[in-house]
C-alpha cells in the first residue's frame, strides 16, 4: 500500500511529530528479533528435513552393509566348494578358505594396531586439564598466579611458552 506525503500546512504549525531516536531504535530492534527469530524458525524445518533424509540414507546404507556381510558366507561356501570341484576333499578346500579368512583378519587386525600406535596423546589438554584445579580455584582480582593466554591475529599463545601456539 503506497503511503501519500501530505504538505505542510502553510498557517505555520508543524505537523506531525517525528517518533523519536529511542522509538526507532527500539522498533528497529523488534524487527530485527523477529528476523532471527524467523530465520531460526526456518533453519529448524530445513534441519528437519536435511535430517530425516539422511537418517533414511543411513538405513539403506546399513541394510546394504547387513545384506553383504551375509551373503560373504554364501560366496566363502560357494569358495570352497569351487575348490573341491577341482578336486580337492571337501574339508582340505574349507579349510584352504577358512585359512585365507584368517590370514585377511590377522592383517587387518595388525593395520589397526599399527595405526592406533600412530596416535598422539592430546598434550595440550592433558596440560589445561592438570591445571584445571587452580584454574577453578578462586583468587581475588589482582593475585592470579598463572599467566593467562593472550590472542594476537586470531591465535592463541601462553605467555613464556613459545611452543604452546594453538
Amino acid at each position: 500500500m503506497a503511503q501519500t506525503v501530505s504538505p505542510a500546512p502553510l498557517d505555520g504549525s508543524v505537523g506531525p511529530a517525528e517518533p523519536s531516536i529511542g522509538t526507532l531504535v527500539q522498533s528497529a530492534m523488534a524487527d530485527v528479533s523477529t528476523l532471527i527469530r524467523g530465520e531460526v524458525e526456518l533453519a529448524k524445518a530445513e534441519i528437519g528435513k536435511s535430517a530425516k533424509k539422511a537418517g533414511i540414507g543411513v538405513g539403506a546404507f546399513g541394510a546394504a552393509g547387513v545384506v553383504l556381510a551375509f551373503s560373504a558366507f554364501f560366496f566363502f561356501i560357494a569358495l570352497a566348494e569351487f575348490i573341491t570341484w577341482l578336486g580337492l576333499e571337501r574339508w582340505i578346500s574349507y579349510l584352504i578358505v577358512w585359512f585365507a579368512l584368517a590370514l585377511v583378519g590377522v592383517m587387518a587386525a595388525l593395520f589397526g594396531r599399527r595405526s592406533i600406535k600412530k596416535i598422539e596423546k592430546p598434550e595440550r589438554t592433558l596440560e589445561t586439564l592438570h591445571d584445571l584445579p587452580q584454574v577453578l580455584h578462586r583468587e581475588a582480582p589482582g593475585q592470579r598466579h598463572r599467566d593467562v593466554p593472550e590472542v594476537s591475529n586470531g591465535r592463541v599463545q601462553r605467555r613464556g611458552a613459545e611452543h604452546y601456539t594453538l
